[in-house]
């Protein structure tokens, strides 16, 4: 796809997912969504999966014509393991882990309180404390959905890959989904789950697919984030 200037495409190399073993309770099988943004004059990915899974990586970036020197950022939303393990094999790229801003042994100093962090005029990673403090999420704007491009869909869509802000769509309505995932600050994010969400016209959450945001949603996290007790799903006490 050739990519007219600030236009950014976004693919989902690997969908993540998280349940509980079904033999055991004591372990969650997990593993995150990673994602590509190929913009005109940058490669990014976001969120590296496990360390075992290395050779999947480099087939999905092949899949993509892309090695790993040709990648000019990598973020990882927050620092666990799962959503870091491969930052290795992209030596050549700044590195962004949570609120952290590195290249080599060079720490790039940035207050993410006062103001997000830019990639380009497009492309900004915003501080969504909550699953943990120092959580950051990629707002992606000027967006191409490959799996929409046949619906004629203009650039104006914006994107939110949030990490763990967000374990998938279900956890809308179901908040355990997200709150027995680990939540350092609940109240800090339901706050920004409903930001993202009203910013955003797609999600790409921790441990899912992407999904498009709709007003019912919005209105939902936000109803959430100002206090209101969260909607149980059907069949559940």
């Amino acid at each position: 796809m050739a990519l007219e200037k600030k236009q950014n495409e976004i693919i989902v190399l690997n969908e993540g997912y998280s349940y509980m073993e079904k033999d055991d309770d004591s372990v969650m099988v997990a593993n995150c969504t990673c994602t590509l943004i190929k913009s005109h004059d940058c490669n990014i990915i976001v969120d590296t999966m496990t360390p075992w899974d290395g050779d999947l990586l480099l087939q999905k970036l092949q899949k993509n014509r892309l090695t790993p020197d040709d990648i000019h950022w990598v973020v990882s939303t927050h620092g666990h393991s799962d959503h870091l393990g491969n930052n290795n094999l992209f030596l050549k790229a700044k590195h962004i882990v949570g609120t952290n801003i590195s290249q080599r042994n060079r720490y790039f100093i940035h207050d993410f309180t006062s103001a997000p962090y830019r990639l380009s005029d497009t492309i900004e990673i915003v501080a969504t404390p909550g699953h943990t403090m120092s959580c950051v999420s990629v707002l992606v704007r000027e967006s191409v959905l490959p799996f929409l491009s046949d619906a004629g869909t203009d650039a104006s869509t914006t994107v939110a890959i949030v990490g763990d802000l967000f374990e998938r769509r279900d956890d809308i309505a179901d908040s355990a989904l997200w709150l027995e995932a680990g939540s350092e600050d609940p109240k800090a994010q339901r706050i920004n789950r409903a930001r993202m969400a009203a910013i955003a016209d797609y999600v790409v959450p921790g441990h899912g697919p992407m999904f498009a945001v709709d007003e019912g949603s919005r209105a939902e996290l936000k109803r959430q984030a100002d206090g209101g007790s969260e909607m149980k799903p059907k069949g559940k006490e």
